[in-house]
């Protein structure tokens, strides 16, 4: 077949399609799928000045929240206000469609802070499918793609179902579940994406084609209830936490009407949330409700684990590991009496419940069972049934560290096809690969962000270094460096990053520029100013001592700098200790493991790393780290057991 030729009208690159009969202008970037990754991307790419072409299989789902609608949680808030420091849309567009916000862990310290929200699901793929539209050089479209095309190793664009094919001069793939997607529902097996939407049945073999290996893996999702059909009285009441802890550092500007409508951009705080957010709509947060299994749920679970396609065998994708259904819930941990579930709506404008913590594959009749032996649910209605769904995905140890295949230049994967598991995780990736995929065309260096720069830069550092096996998910006991990558400082880190590569807008820049040039100006103010015998500096080290505490200044700080001056202060001792570790870190790859270290020996090592330490045996101490499952904190245990012996 044909493929067509480029020509050239008035300096612009078009692509003749001779099977089509048409000309096709050639984008700078491709980006093929719509979910959480494949929108970072195409924004990213086209705020820094990039054509940029969005093709995904139904305009309609663009960011559809298939799982749980929530946003954040341990070590994923970290993410999310990582891409919102770099110039992307997820903590925006959480802060309009949230329903509920929290801060996890705060009794804890500060580097597990972990913000989450409970989303509107419609409200947050309606936000984001409003933005990808009105961005400039976007271009949306709806196709099936069932090709990569490529010429000499480069990537040269895609063709579609329909035959046409879109020139790309770089191409990004986020195909999330969708590569040749198969639902179970029992032993009912349904070809699809996710419920309700077909497959990608053929890009599976064009990316073989192309040289790249993939795998298998498998998620689930638990059922949907009929709100009315659950007692509530019979749960405990979770409320957001007030004042509200949103995500993005740039909050302000939604409580401002929007400019095309009003031509002003003065502040508009006549609500105490953003007029056009689901806040304001729903006049405050809503709550959710924590339930329980009951003897009874593990009984029926036990009774029918042969009509389980994960037990019986049908499934063969590897599901994930954190995140288990409730057989594997029932099995794996037999002694325990009941398992938490929360109780989690998925919208104000709809009675949708989720249960999270209830994924199963079960059968339709059995996942009635189920639901009904849960306290609080004993008449409750499921609106959706549960499902688990397998899918292909591509070995992330054939990337490079800046998400661009070894086999094909100019060809990226960012999300689930990478073998992660999550929104948060998939838009960190496709924020990354829309910037180096920008970076390409303008022909300059790629960004990869560090260890100690970013929970990002330890996504993909784990991703591309040591692969995964099974749907990866994002822990702070991932991050040896987490001290420095706190939630709260995640513009500190990255907003010069996301300025400097041309996609943080200079309005925010300057804010954060202002924001940094306060702390400092803070900082210096309670170095320099005594309180008796002691600085303010000093005062504040103590722990029952709050910045609110002290002396403040005229005027006084913002709130969120007053935080972050308190938390640097209070752990300087720490961050310094952890800073230093950065540098010792470096000197892991001449630090040899024996071939004679019994990891049984080992106390406190997880079980995963054991077994994984003694399949591998790692040479160094630098190897053992890239070890898919063994965390900083397994190093460090292995470190002192040498250390205690030694060292040899």
């Amino acid at each position: 077949m044909e493929c067509g030729s480029l020509t050239v009208v008035a300096g612009v690159m078009l692509w003749y399609d001779r099977a089509v009969g048409q000309e096709q202008k050639q984008y700078d970037v491709i980006v093929v799928g719509g979910g959480h990754a494949g929108v970072e991307a195409a924004l990213a790419a086209a705020r820094m000045g990039m054509e940029t072409l969005l093709v995904t299989m139904n305009l309609d789902t663009i960011c559809q929240m298939s799982c749980n609608p929530a946003i954040g949680g341990l070590a994923k808030g970290h993410l999310v206000r990582e891409i919102d420091a770099l110039g992307g849309e997820m903590g925006l567009a959480t802060d309009l469609s949230g329903l509920q916000f929290r801060v996890l862990n705060r009794k804890k310290g500060p580097a597990v802070w972990a913000p989450r929200a409970q989303c509107d699901k419609k409200a947050y793929q309606f936000q984001m499918k409003k933005v990808c539209e009105r961005q400039e050089r976007l271009t949306c479209a709806q196709g099936e793609v069932v090709a990569v095309t490529t010429e000499a190793g480069r990537v040269t664009g895609i063709e579609t179902a329909l035959g046409v094919r879109f020139a790309g001069r770089t191409v990004i793939l986020t195909t999330g579940t969708f590569l040749r997607g198969l639902l179970h529902f029992g032993m009912t097996r349904i070809e699809g994406g996710r419920a309700g939407e077909a497959s990608a049945a053929k890009l599976s073999e064009s990316l073989k084609a192309i040289g790249l290996t993939l795998g298998r893996l498998k998620t689930g999702t638990p059922p949907r209830l009929l709100r009315r059909t659950i007692d509530f009285s019979k749960t405990e009441r979770q409320d957001g936490d007030e004042p509200v802890p949103y995500f993005s550092h740039w909050t302000d500007e939604l409580f401002h009407v929007e400019q095309e409508e009003s031509g002003n951009d003065t502040p508009n705080r006549v609500s105490a949330y953003p007029p056009n957010s689901v806040l304001a709509q729903a006049g405050g947060q809503v709550p959710c409700h924590i339930i329980y299994t009951t003897s009874k749920t593990a009984d029926i679970v036990r009774a029918n684990l042969h009509k389980s396609p994960l037990y019986a065998g049908v499934i063969k994708g590897v599901g994930p590991r954190y995140c288990p259904s409730i057989e594997d819930k029932i099995v794996r941990f037999a002694d325990k009496q009941r398992h938490q579930l929360f109780l989690e709506p998925e919208g104000i404008n709809t009675e949708e419940i989720y249960i999270n913590g209830l994924s199963t594959s079960m059968p339709y009749e059995v996942q009635v069972a189920l639901v009904q032996s849960v306290v609080g649910c004993e008449n409750a209605e499921i609106m959706r049934p549960a499902y688990a769904v397998e899918y292909d995905y591509a070995d992330p140890t054939q990337l490079t560290p800046w998400l661009e295949t070894k086999v094909c230049s100019n060809l990226f994967l960012a999300g689930q096809i990478n073998g992660t598991s999550g929104y948060e995780e998939a838009a960190g990736q496709g924020i990354m690969a829309g910037i180096n995929a920008a970076l390409r065309v303008k022909g300059l260096p790629p960004l990869v962000l560090g260890r100690d720069q970013a929970y990002i830069g330890v996504l993909i550092d784990d991703l591309v270094t040591k692969g995964t096996s099974e749907p990866y998910r994002m822990f702070t006991s991932r991050a040896e460096y987490r001290l420095l990558l706190r939630q709260d400082n995640a513009d500190l880190r990255l907003c010069r990053v996301g300025y400097e590569v041309g996609l943080l807008q200079k309005r925010r820049y300057e804010k954060f520029l202002a924001k940094e040039a306060a702390i400092n100006a803070e900082l210096e103010r309670l170095r320099s100013t005594k309180d008796g015998s002691l600085t303010l500096e000093q005062v504040l080290k103590r722990p029952d001592v709050r910045h609110a505490d002290l002396p403040q200044p005229e005027p006084p700080v913002p709130e969120d700098v007053a935080t972050e001056v308190e938390v640097i202060v209070k752990y300087a001792g720490y961050i310094e200790r952890q800073q230093a570790e950065v540098e010792r870190m470096r000197q892991m790859e001449g630090m040899v493991i024996p071939d004679w270290v019994d990891y049984d020996a080992i106390l406190g090592l997880k079980t995963e790393s054991r077994q994984k330490l003694k399949r591998i045996r790692p040479q160094t101490l630098a190897q053992a780290s890239r070890i898919s499952g063994v965390s900083p904190s397994d190093l460090g245990m292995i470190m002192i057991w040498l250390k205690a012996r030694g060292g040899k």
